[in-house]
This record gives C-alpha cells, sequence and structure tokens, in this order.
C-alpha cells in the first residue's frame, strides 16, 4: 500500500494495476531489502517490496535494538532514534513497519516470488499466489531463505528463520538459469521465548556475482545475506546505500 505522505517534491505515484511495471523490485523485506526500498522510494523511483511474510518485515536476529550499529542515515537508526534503547525487536517492527508504509513511493505486497524471466523491456516475478508481477529491475534480498534449513534440536524445518518458510522454488529457478549456488549456514543464539538454532542456506558463489549484479542476468542483483560473505547489521545496510546510489544513479 501507499502511505498517506509524500516526499516533498516529488509526484504522486499512481496505484499499481494488473501489469504495472516497477522501476525496482525488492524480494524480501528484511534488513537489506526494507532499507533499499526506502532509499530507493525517497529517490523517486516506483518500488515494490514483497515478501513472504510482512509480519517480520525488518525482523532482527537480537532480542532489543541496544548495541545494533545501524548506520546513521538508515531507516533503522532514524526509527531507533525514536524508541528506547531497549526496545523490544516486535515494538521496533512496529515501528518501522509504520514508516515505511508511509514512504511514498513503496507498494508493500505480501506473497512469494518463485521464479524469475527476463525480455529486453523488464523483468517477470512469478508468485505462489499466481499473479505476475513486473519490474525493469529485481533486487533479491531473501537473507538465509533460499533453500534454507533450520536445525532445532533434533528436528529440521524449510525454513531460513523461526515460522518462516524456505525459497525453495526461487532457489531452484536460479539453478535453471545456471546460477551456481553453494552452501552457507549461520547460527541464531537462544533468546527468552525463544531457543537457539542454525540456518543452512545456499548463496550465488562469488564469481557469479558482478558487484551486486548476478552475472547471468541482466536484470537482476542480490544484497544482504542471500550474497557471500560475512554480514553484520551495519554491511548490510551499507551495502543497500551503496546499492540504491548505484541505481539511482547519484553518488553514495
Amino acid at each position: 500500500m501507499f502511505g498517506p505522505h509524500s516526499q516533498k517534491g516529488l509526484p504522486p505515484r499512481s496505484r499499481p494495476q494488473p501489469g504495472h511495471v516497477y522501476d525496482v523490485a525488492v524480494v524480501g523485506a528484511g534488513l537489506a531489502g526494507t532499507e533499499l526500498a526506502w532509499r530507493l522510494a525517497r529517490g523517486g523511483l516506483d518500488v515494490l517490496l514483497v515478501s513472504q511474510a510482512l509480519d517480520h518485515l525488518g525482523a532482527l536476529y537480537q532480542p532489543t535494538t541496544r548495541d545494533a550499529g545501524f548506520p546513521p542515515g538508515s531507516v533503522f537508526a532514524q526509527v531507533q532514534a525514536q524508541v528506547a534503547p531497549d526496545t523490544d525487536g516486535w515494538t521496533f517492527h512496529r515501528h518501522l513497519k509504520a514508516e515505511i508504509e508511509s514512504t511514498a513511493g513503496i507498494h508493500l505486497l505480501q506473497s512469494t516470488v518463485t521464479a524469475l524471466d527476463e525480455d529486453a523491456a523488464h523483468a517477470r516475478l512469478s508468485t505462489w499466489e499466481g499473479p505476475a508481477l513486473h519490474a525493469r529491475q529485481v533486487v533479491l534480498a531473501v537473507g538465509a531463505f533460499l533453500k534454507g534449513r533450520l536445525l532445532i534440536g533434533e528436528g529440521m524445518e524449510e525454513a531460513g528463520r523461526l515460522s518462516e518458510v524456505a525459497y525453495d522454488f526461487l532457489a531452484d529457478d536460479l539453478a535453471r538459469s545456471g546460477v551456481w549456488l553453494v552452501g552457507a549456514e549461520r547460527t541464531a543464539a537462544g533468546v527468552e521465548g525463544a531457543p537457539a538454532y542454525e540456518v543452512r542456506f545456499l548463496t550465488p558463489a562469488p564469481s557469479e556475482l558482478d558487484g551486486f549484479r548476478v552475472r547471468r542476468l541482466e536484470r537482476v542483483f542480490m544484497l544482504g545475506q542471500c550474497a557471500p560473505g560475512q554480514h553484520t547489521y551495519a554491511s548490510v545496510l551499507e551495502d543497500a546505500a551503496r546499492l540504491a546510489a548505484d541505481l539511482l544513479g547519484v553518488d553514495a
């Protein structure tokens, strides 16, 4: 949905209809995707931010925002400054989601992207729900969800995080496009009310990316934890700022 407020000097955006072509579609609304969509929309682009679960938008792996290390100028730092230092993750999520919803130019959509196709004009995103989505450029910011397998105790779930289903179809589609995917893993410490767990997932091999762009696809980029390397909250948000600047054609 579009928020009620418009950025000063920017024209109002049209409401998307079937077949609408966005400037950029961002798949995944974790730290990377949320920050990128916010920056692109504030820069004047028509942005789709699509996530399997909007109730987890910008969700953190830690229980509060204390010592999160959000870089100055990020939407995460902006929202953090409006709440108490020990604000719990759920309350922070609600404030952050309100900020994203009130940013003109972002269409916040709950849906599951299963495949990507390209033609000379734009990219087509197939969805589990059926309706196709269209954009001139696509950024995958799906975190630990490409074939994510969550190991908790003696059990295993097809998930990238507790109660969040993995992107198996999208991982299979990238592999069919020739993108070489390799294994990665991370551990989430236990907190009050939630046990520790390990998640194993796929990322493209480093050779598959040219900066943020997927070499085998003309219109697709990857950002955040779903890209190779070690990541922190700060590095992911700084990368989002750099990619936003690239897509907007401005200095970071």
